[in-house]
C-alpha cells in the first residue's frame, strides 16, 4: 500500500484482496506500507506478518487510491532496491540471478488515467478487481516462470494494461482500449471487513460497503463514474455481516458508499443496526430524500458529526456541477442535526468550480450563516480545491488559477470565521499538483523518478518539471475536446458523446434529467 498504515488499514479494497488472496491455499499475502522517511533511514522494507525482504515475494500488488500516492511508489520501490522502471527490471536480476517481483497495480488513482505510472508496472488492472484475482492467481500458478508469457496472456485478458505491449498513442497502427472491469453481480462477494486494529482512521470498526458507484451524475466526481453502474448489496447479508461483527465484539460499524443514503433499504438497515446495538458510521450521505431513520440512528450511536456536501454555494453553480440537493434539502437536514443533537456538523464545499465567481464563493458564505441560524453547536466546513479528472464530463476544464483559489478560501475564512466557523482548506499548490498528476502523460514518469529522495515539496515538482521541458500550464490548463488525451487508452464505458453532451448541460447551467441508471453508460 502506497501510503501509511493509518491510512492503509482504513481502506477496504486493501482488505477485499487481502482476503481473496490469502483464501487460496498456495498463496501467501502480506501487507507492506509506505513510512515518511524510512528510505532515508537506512531500514529494510519487510513485509508486515513475517517480516520477509519484499523483493523475496512474487508478486507486487499496489492498491492506489489517488495520484498523490504517486510518489509514494516511486519511493517504495526505492527502499526495497527494486529497479522502478518495467524496462530495467526486465533486461536485468537481482544479486542471486532471482528474477524481479512481477509489479501490478490498480484502484481508482490508476484505473481513469493510468499513464503517469504506467512505465513502473508490468500490468495495472483497470476497473473493479474481484472477478480479475482469481484469473490472475491462476496465471501465476501456471506461467511463473515465464514472465513474457504470463503478460502476453494478461494483455489479451480484458482490464489488464500491460503497457510494455499495448501502445498508448491513439495513431500507433496498434493502439487498443483497455475495457473497464466492473462487477456485476456485488452480492456474490463479501464486501466487509477483514482486519481490524485501533491504529487507523476507523479505529477497530466494522466496514461495509453497502453500494458501489454513483448514478447521481455530478460532473465533477471521480468515484460517480470509476464504480459505474449503480449496485448496491442485499439487505440480508448486510445484516448478517454486521451481526457476526458485533458477536465478536465489535460494535462499531461503518457503511462505506458513494451515497449511503441512496441505497434502497437504508431505513430498514438503520433501524436493524440500531435495534441490535451497533454504533454506527456514514461515509457520505445525500438530503434528496433524507433518511432520517439512518439520522436518528447515527445520532443514537453517538456520531460526533452529521456531514453535508453541498459543494457550491449557490443553486446556478450546483446545476453546473449537476448537484441534484436543493438548499431546502440540505436546510431540513441541518435542522434534523439540531434536533438529534449532533455536537458538530460538517460542509463540505469545492472552490475553484468552472465558471465559478467571487459572488458564488459569497454565496457560500451566506449558505454557512443560514445554516448556523439551524445548527447552534460547531460548525466545521472544507473549502477543497477542484481538480479536473480523466473520464468526467469536466476533464477538458482548466483548473482555476492558484492566486486565485488561495484568494477565494481567504474571503470564505474573512466571511465565517468571526462567526465561529472552522474552515479548513487544502493547499491550492498541491491540488495543482494533483492536476497535473490526474490529466498526465507517461513523460512525468521521469518526473517523479527525478524528484530527490527525501525531497518533495512543491517547489521541487515544478522545478523538476520544468527541467523536463513540461509546461505545467498543458497538464492543468483547459484542453482542446478534440485531441485525444492521455486517458483515451482507457475505455470506461460512457461514450465521449455524452461526456460532450453532459458539458453543454453545464454551459446552459442545467441538470441532467435522465434516470440515473441510463446516465452515460454506453453498454453494460
Amino acid at each position: 500500500m502506497p501510503n501509511t498504515y493509518y491510512v492503509g488499514m482504513s481502506s477496504l479494497a486493501l482488505q477485499l484482496l487481502y482476503r481473496m488472496f490469502n483464501a487460496e491455499p498456495d498463496v501467501v499475502c502480506e501487507r507492506v506500507f509506505w513510512e515518511k522517511h524510512a528510505a532515508q533511514s537506512g531500514k529494510p522494507l519487510l513485509s508486515l506478518e513475517t517480516r520477509q525482504p519484499v523483493a523475496d515475494f512474487d508478486v507486487w500488488a499496489f492498491t492506489i487510491s489517488w495520484e498523490m500516492d504517486y510518489f509514494n511508489v516511486v519511493d517504495l520501490l526505492r527502499h526495497a532496491g527494486i529497479p522502478p522502471l518495467a524496462s530495467e527490471r526486465q533486461d536485468s536480476t537481482q544479486w542471486n540471478g532471482a528474477p524481479w517481483p512481477l509489479l501490478i497495480a490498480g484502484g481508482p488513482g490508476v484505473t481513469m488515467n493510468p499513464e503517469p505510472v504506467a512505465p513502473f508496472f508490468d500490468a495495472i488492472l483497470i476497473g473493479e478487481g474481484e472477478e480479475a484475482v482469481p484469473h490472475l492467481i491462476e496465471l501465476c500458478r501456471t506461467g511463473h516462470d515465464d514472465r513474457d508469457a504470463l503478460l502476453k496472456t494478461l494483455d489479451a485478458t480484458p482490464g489488464w494494461y500491460v503497457p510494455a505491449l499495448r501502445p498508448s498513442n491513439p495513431e500507433h497502427p496498434h493502439f487498443r482500449q483497455v475495457e473497464r472491469l466492473w462487477v456485476r453481480r456485488l452480492a456474490d462477494y463479501d464486501t466487509s471487513s477483514t482486519l481490524y486494529t485501533p491504529d487507523a482512521e476507523f479505529s477497530n470498526m466494522h466496514l461495509m460497503e453497502i453500494a458501489r458507484g454513483c448514478g447521481r451524475g455530478c460532473r465533477f466526481c471521480l468515484a460517480g463514474y470509476v464504480y459505474r453502474p449503480a449496485r448496491e448489496q442485499p439487505l440480508e447479508p448486510l445484516l448478517a455481516s454486521a451481526l457476526n461483527a458485533i458477536d465478536h465484539g465489535y460494535t462499531k460499524i461503518g457503511l462505506v458508499s458513494a451515497a449511503v443514503s441512496d441505497h434502497t433499504q437504508i431505513d430498514e438497515l438503520a433501524t436493524a443496526l440500531h435495534r441490535a446495538g451497533a454504533r454506527l458510521s456514514a461515509s457520505s450521505m445525500r438530503m434528496d430524500p433524507i433518511s432520517v431513520p439512518l439520522i436518528k440512528a447515527l445520532a443514537a450511536s453517538g456520531a460526533q458529526n452529521l456531514t453535508v456536501a453541498p459543494e457550491a454555494g449557490s443553486q446556478r453553480l450546483r446545476n453546473v456541477i449537476n448537484k441534484t440537493q436543493t438548499e431546502d434539502q440540505m436546510m431540513q437536514a441541518i435542522a434534523l442535526a439540531q434536533e438529534f443533537n449532533f455536537p458538530q456538523l460538517k460542509l463540505y464545499f469545492m472552490v475553484g468550480h468552472p465558471t465559478e465567481t467571487d459572488d458564488d464563493i459569497q454565496a457560500i458564505v451566506d449558505f454557512v450563516l443560514e445554516a448556523k441560524k439551524r445548527f447552534k453547536r460547531r460548525i466545521a466546513i472544507n473549502a477543497t480545491p477542484f481538480v479536473p479528472k480523466a473520464h468526467t464530463p469536466f476533464q477538458w476544464e482548466g483548473m482555476t488559477g492558484v492566486d486565485t483559489i488561495r484568494r477565494r478560501q481567504k474571503q470564505i475564512h474573512q466571511g465565517l470565521a468571526r462567526h465561529g466557523v472552522e474552515i479548513r482548506a487544502d493547499a491550492p499548490d498541491w491540488a495543482e499538483v494533483q492536476a497535473i498528476l490526474s490529466r498526465g502523460d507517461r513523460r512525468l514518469a521521469d518526473v517523479l523518478l527525478a524528484i530527490p529522495p527525501g525531497g518533495l515539496s512543491v517547489r521541487t515538482f515544478f522545478q523538476t518539471l520544468a527541467e523536463h521541458g513540461l509546461d505545467r500550464a498543458e497538464y492543468a490548463g483547459p484542453r482542446s475536446t478534440g485531441s485525444p488525451p492521455p486517458w483515451g487508452i482507457v475505455q470506461s464505458g460512457v461514450s465521449e458523446n455524452y461526456f460532450h453532451y453532459e458539458l453543454r448541460l453545464a454551459a446552459g447551467q442545467d441538470r441532467t434529467q435522465l434516470p440515473a441508471r441510463q446516465r452515460g453508460l454506453s453498454r453494460l
